[in-house]
């Protein structure tokens, strides 16, 4: 696995984009993603460019996962991204030392998952808070899928957890100030403190194991500089 830096080159990734979202990735995949993929690489930088965090929303209990992927998701939607089960079928060809066909083996369907947006040749999930298992289904199909050459590249878009949750707690701690005078020390609405939920860290571990071969992936993660700039309100 190669890791590498193209989002930081300004011709590939505006730098406001770039200043908005943590960003890791491998083997050139935003590089690869505007030269090969030019319309999806455009789909794609318009809804980072556009979206913003809404602590209205980010912070709503029960709420957390559903609104913030939604939102991204639709984004997608409207200009022309799916969801897609992708299937993958092996078939066995039996050639004689003459190169003539001797025989079909049976087909063997290997039955995908729901990649939550996909177009042209572009696999994207919103991993924003689901069970950490999530990426290794996630990362292994994208593999796979990029060595059977259904797809140029892979995008997964995530959340800075670590960093997000100082951000949390500081609005969270203003918004009980505005309510009774005081900074009181009560739980966030919502759960951020759990490790085995998606984001960077995680997905980073898994990648730099090397689990993606040689397929590119841009992974870009909300952080602070994400947020919209207006306090929580229930």
């Amino acid at each position: 696995m190669f890791e590498t830096a193209t989002f930081d080159d300004p011709v590939v990734l505006e730098p406001a984009i770039r200043k908005r979202w943590a960003s890791l990735e491998t083997s050139s995949a935003a590089a690869v993603l505007r030269a090969v993929c030019p319309e999806e690489w455009r789909d794609i930088t318009s809804v980072l460019a556009a979206f913003s965090l809404n602590p209205s929303l980010w912070l709503k209990k029960g709420g957390n996962r559903g609104d913030i992927a939604k939102q991204i998701d639709d984004s997608f939607a409207a200009l022309g991204w799916r969801e897609t089960r992708v299937d993958l079928i092996t078939e066995g060809v039996l050639v004689s030392k003459k190169g003539l066909e001797m025989e079909r083996l049976p087909a063997v369907r290997q039955e995908g998952y729901l990649v939550d947006n996909f177009k042209g040749r572009v696999a994207l999930d919103v991993e924003w808070n689901a069970k950490d298992g999530n990426l290794d289904r996630d990362l292994s199909a994208y593999r796979a899928w990029h060595e059977a050459g259904v797809i140029s590249a892979a995008v997964l878009i995530t959340q800075d957890r670590v960093r997000l949750k100082t951000l949390a707690e500081r609005l969270w701690a203003d918004h009980l100030e505005k309510l009774s005078g005081t900074k009181r020390h009560t739980k966030l609405p919502i759960d951020l403190g759990t490790s085995t939920t998606t984001n960077l860290e995680k997905a980073a571990l898994r990648v730099r194991r090397g689990v993606m071969g040689t397929c590119p992936l841009p992974i870009v993660a909300a952080t602070e500089a994400t947020w919209n700039g207006r306090p929580y309100s229930p």
